[in-house]
């Protein structure tokens, strides 16, 4: 999966932060550089190759929508505003997708997974994968290989706190690390044991060995609180009273 290039153009410092640390969480998304006007960002687009950029709408000086129609060849652009009465304008430039702040994760990642598609629409297949190492014995052995941006990782078992869907990718939270691949839930869960993991919700699998506290709907695993799906429910709470003491 090639890497994607963006930039993003906004004055608001905590704005950019969030792109920043969204994309850090994205191994095929390249953050270049952050803009706080128009006048940085056209310096930027001038010396360097960027794919795609994350463009706030009212800025000083120079509004994002007079600063895209400047461009003469800009590259994919996704909207960042808290001003939803422009999206119109927006689509009407051919932007990639509008974001409305605050915006989570999950809806970031579906904003560049467009840009993905949309730039590596030729990919004749999906170049990241799960490998499953036949397992050991030993459960402190037990490990699967996940591809992800032409790299693949050796991640232990042990080492998942939870994995999290996200539309055609799944998040795989490690003690150390976090790691997005290209698979279907029920083909990661199909990979782990399931005297160990358990899905608690169609978007959520949870190491049990790693869980703080269950309260009410909530499972609480690594300083995050988790929903427990209603299907769910039932299921999950008969699996951990056997490991409940009166």
């Amino acid at each position: 999966m090639s890497t994607i290039n963006c930039i993003v153009v906004d004055d608001e410092p905590l704005a950019q932060r969030v792109v920043e640390k969204f994309a850090e969480d994205i191994p095929w998304l390249n953050l270049v550089c952050k803009c706080n006007n128009a006048l940085e960002a056209m310096e930027v687009l001038s010396n360097q190759k960027i794919d795609l950029m994350f463009l706030d709408i009212n800025m000083p000086k120079i509004t994002g929508m007079n600063f895209l129609k400047s461009l003469k060849n800009p590259p994919l652009v996704i909207i960042t505003t808290a001003y939803p009465e422009y999206a119109l304008e927006g689509y009407e430039l051919d932007v990639l997708d509008y974001l409305k702040k605050p915006f989570a994760f999950e809806r970031f990642v579906k904003a560049v997974q467009k840009a993905q598609e949309r730039l590596h629409k030729y990919v004749a297949e999906p170049q990241v994968q799960i490998v499953q190492e036949k397992q050991s014995t030993s459960s402190a052995d037990n490990f699967i290989f996940v591809k992800s941006n032409k790299k693949t990782y050796k991640v232990g078992i042990s080492d998942i706190y939870f994995i999290e869907a996200l539309g055609d990718y799944v998040k795989i939270n490690l003690v150390d690390k976090i790691i997005i691949t290209y698979q279907s839930m029920k083909k990661i869960e199909s990979l782990l044991p399931p005297s160990t993991f358990f899905r608690i919700h169609k978007s959520f699998i949870v190491s049990i060995p790693k869980i703080k506290a269950i309260e009410g709907n909530m499972v609480e695993i690594k300083d995050e609180k988790l929903p427990i799906g209603n299907n769910y429910k039932q299921q999950f709470l008969d699996f951990i009273e056997k490991y409940s003491v009166s």
